[in-house]
């Protein structure tokens, strides 16, 4: 290897540790490469963007936000969130100083790790937001927007984790049906414009539409979406594709039920041949499976429910066939039977990537509520969620193969509080369900952080339960690893100097 591409690679590595986006991976080879083994160091810097979280005047929005503590991070640090709107980006640049002033005022400002901040808005006033973290802030920097609605389409409680752009995403459980209306949200963070494409596959393969191709996201803007305004026939179960063919967005869909309430449907994981659903509530009056093999080979999946005492084929699902770029829905009904559980799918034979997810419906008559669980990748390192409260949140963990020993830490409050730690063991093949620990003396919302203690790979989820006049309001958020660490080659020698 000559140190031209010696030197990129450290170049690739130092983009890796700036942006937090992605690890370097340096190529097997010799000693003489001089790269040696991968350091895990703390990101520099973290994106979010929030989608514009209502169109109602019924609607109050909580936003909070939160850095763990990490060792190794900077000491400096600086995180904001700014309204994601193109006027306001203009009048940043061209206005006089009050007008400025008034462009750039951030909306949330996390000051350090460990002390959690909120914010609330009401009505349809909320736009959506660009939030940046840097320093101290960015390793694991989440930030929670939480939505109720005391009346129409979609009342409830509707939340979302603010999302990292990108290029590609996958929405299996997206709809077009009667009562639903889904929009999928695109946020662009850049200052030139991004292009993007949305497919959709109903349950005979794609559904073809020329008005969802090349969709402009102005720089700094944000596009709503109606799903139904793309294709003329209404579908109850489809698969939602976005792709960004230039720039990066964030992209989440709104699902609102006339009947049924509603909440954010956030991106699967991406497609792998094993799919990992977490946090099924105990009370769970119905639950619909959807899944989509997006390659060109059909996927046969083992269905399992690891329940608390174990996993369990459910009665007349134990398995299922997935057609290749067809959507396939399966109607699980009440399939926890008053016990958490998660639902994990592998493949039976020859692994084949599918991504899927979870429609979960609590309550009974005109009492009933929606929330959305897509596959999720494992906790990993650690894993945050914000915005919980005294009282209304529950905790998931599974573990799909060996038993883990994880660490829960409750943060202090928005508005005081001490933070409060506690381990717990999840037995291979089961799913444990918790009432977290909260802070003492807590006052305001707080975070939670899940960490594994050894080497079993654990998932999970968080249940956030606002019930109001009946209506057993919740939403569910998955915990992924927070990304806030990246691998960085090692090296021994100069690669400052390029060979001539």
């Amino acid at each position: 290897m000559n140190r031209t591409t010696q030197s990129l690679i450290a170049a690739v590595a130092a983009l890796a540790a700036v942006t937090g986006f992605a690890a370097a991976n340096v190529p097997d080879g010799s000693a003489d490469d001089g790269a040696k083994a991968a350091a895990r160091l703390p990101v520099e810097r973290t994106s979010l963007l929030c989608p514009v979280p209502s169109s109602s005047d019924l609607a109050e929005t909580s936003y909070t936000a939160f850095t763990p503590e990490s060792k190794g991070s900077e000491e400096a640090g600086k995180a904001e969130l700014l309204p994601a709107t193109r006027a306001l980006t203009e009048a940043a640049v061209k206005g006089d100083e009050q007008d400025k002033k008034k462009a750039v005022k951030p909306f949330l400002t996390p000051k350090k790790p460990g002390e959690p901040v909120a914010a609330e808005e009401s009505g349809a006033e909320s736009p959506a937001l660009i939030g940046t973290a840097d320093g101290r802030l960015a390793p694991g920097w989440t930030v929670q927007q939480t939505t109720t609605y005391a009346a129409g389409s979609g009342r409830g409680v509707q939340g979302a984790n603010c999302a990292a752009p990108d290029t590609d995403f996958w929405f299996p459980g997206a709809s077009t049906a009667k009562d639903r209306s889904d929009y999928v949200h695109l946020t662009n963070p850049d200052d030139s414009a991004a292009v993007v494409d949305i497919e959709l596959y109903g349950p005979d393969g794609p559904i073809k539409s020329e008005v969802g191709e090349s969709i402009q996201v102005q720089p700094n803007g944000s596009v709503p979406v109606l799903l139904s305004t793309l294709i003329p026939k209404e579908h109850t179960n489809l698969t939602l594709h976005v792709t960004a063919r230039s720039g990066r967005v964030a992209a989440a869909v709104q699902a609102s039920d006339d009947k049924l309430g509603g909440d954010w449907l956030p991106p699967s994981a991406d497609p792998a041949g094993r799919v990992v659903l977490p946090g099924i509530p105990k009370d769970a009056t119905s639950v619909r499976l959807v899944a989509f093999a997006p390659g060109t080979d059909d996927a046969d999946l083992k269905v399992q429910l690891a329940s608390p005492n174990g996993s369990i084929s459910p009665a007349g699902h134990a398995t299922l066939h997935v057609k290749s770029g067809m959507t396939t829905a399966v109607d699980l009904g009440d399939v926890t039977k008053g016990e958490a559980g998660s639902l994990v799918l592998t493949p039976t034979e020859d692994a084949v990537p599918v991504v899927a997810g979870l429609r979960v419906v609590r309550g009974k008559g005109s009492d009933q509520e929606t929330a959305f669980i897509p596959g999720t990748s494992a906790v990993g390192t650690r894993a945050t969620v914000a915005d919980n409260r005294s009282k209304g949140s529950t905790l998931s963990l599974v573990a799909p193969g060996k038993t883990a020993k994880v660490r829960v830490t409750a943060s202090q409050g928005t508005e005081g509080g001490r933070p409060a730690t506690k381990t717990y063991t999840v037995k291979g093949g089961t799913t444990l369900g918790i009432k977290p620990p909260v802070p003492a003396g807590l006052k305001g919302a707080y975070a939670l952080t899940v960490e594994p203690l050894s080497g079993a790979e654990v998932y999970g989820s968080r249940m956030l339960e606002i019930p109001e006049d009946g209506v057993p309001g919740f939403t569910v958020q998955t915990l992924p690893d927070d990304r806030g660490m990246v691998s960085v080659p090692k090296s021994e020698q100069d690669l400052t100097v390029l060979q001539k």
